[in-house]
Parts: structure tokens; sequence; C-alpha cells
């Protein structure tokens, strides 16, 4: 695989990551017009489903296999549950926390647990070891949560018209 390849890819994740405080921002406004964030979840999901419907008609995707339905186990349907999970929280904790701080600390969570599944290969992953860079690494990456989350005052909310 090339370089470019690489950098594609590396992009995409970047991209990946850029949209989450976006969502997770607009998702708590939503929540509050709602009246509860989880309102908000269910309209992101069905909008998810709206948007993605015409994406897979138009790729002509073919359905999936009955036979993977009926056979896979629990633990591969469990994605969706976790979806709901990070968008309801985010709703929740976005405007406590603010974004920069909110993200950052979910990012320390998904490093953390992406470690241990790399480390252990769950879910059908390669198996990566836990080596002192990739522990260090975490590390420095927890210390910038903590910069940015704890190394300002909280600034005060502006009343917004509407």
């Amino acid at each position: 695989m090339t370089t470019l390849y690489w950098l594609g890819l590396l992009a995409l994740a970047v991209i990946a990551g850029a949209v989450v405080p976006f969502q997770s921002a607009i998702n708590a406004n939503l929540g509050r017009g709602l009246g509860h964030p989880l309102w908000a979840t269910l309209a992101s999901l069905l909008v998810s489903i709206i948007v993605l419907l015409p994406v897979i008609l138009a790729l002509r995707l073919p359905l999936p296999s009955l036979a993977f339905i009926t056979k896979a186990p629990l633990w591969m349907w469990a994605g969706g549950a976790f979806g709901v999970c990070f968008i309801s929280l985010a709703l929740m904790l976005l405007p406590r926390l603010g974004a920069s701080g909110f993200i950052a600390l979910a990012m320390a969570g998904q490093i953390l647990a992406a470690l241990l599944l790399d480390h252990f290969g769950l879910f059908g992953l390669m198996e990566r070891q836990l080596t002192t860079p990739r522990v260090l690494g975490a590390l420095l990456l927890i210390g910038a949560v903590v910069l940015i989350q704890f190394s300002s005052t909280p600034a005060r909310v502006l009343a917004t018209a509407g």
C-alpha cells in the first residue's frame, strides 16, 4: 500500500473524529429544544437511518445474509447500544463540560479502551502488545486531556436568543 493511500486513511480518521464535537454540540441543542437528551438521541438515530437508506439503495448493496443475522453472537449487535450510550452521554455532558472538555475526556476513555482491545485482541481484532511506548503515548494524551479540561476557568454561559 502506498504512502498516499495511508495518508488518505489518516485524513479520513481525522475527519471522523472532527465531526464528533459538531454532532455532540448540535444534538445537545436539539435535546434542549426537544425537552430531554433521549429525545434528541432518538431523533439523531432516526436521521441517521433516513440519510443511510438512500445511500445503501444508491449503491445497490445486497441484503445481508439471513443465516449470519440469525447466528451472529449477541455481542455483534452491541454497537447500536454503545452508539446510544455515547450520543446520550454527549448530550448530557457536553453542555456542562464544554466541547473541548467532553471530547478530551471521551478521547481518554477511547484510548484506554482501545489499548485493552488491541492488547487482548478482543472482538476479532489483531493483538497488539501493550508496550512501553504505547503506554507512554496514552499517558501523554491523557496528560493533554487534563491540560485541556482543567487549564482554564469556566466561561460564563451566554444566553442564546430564540
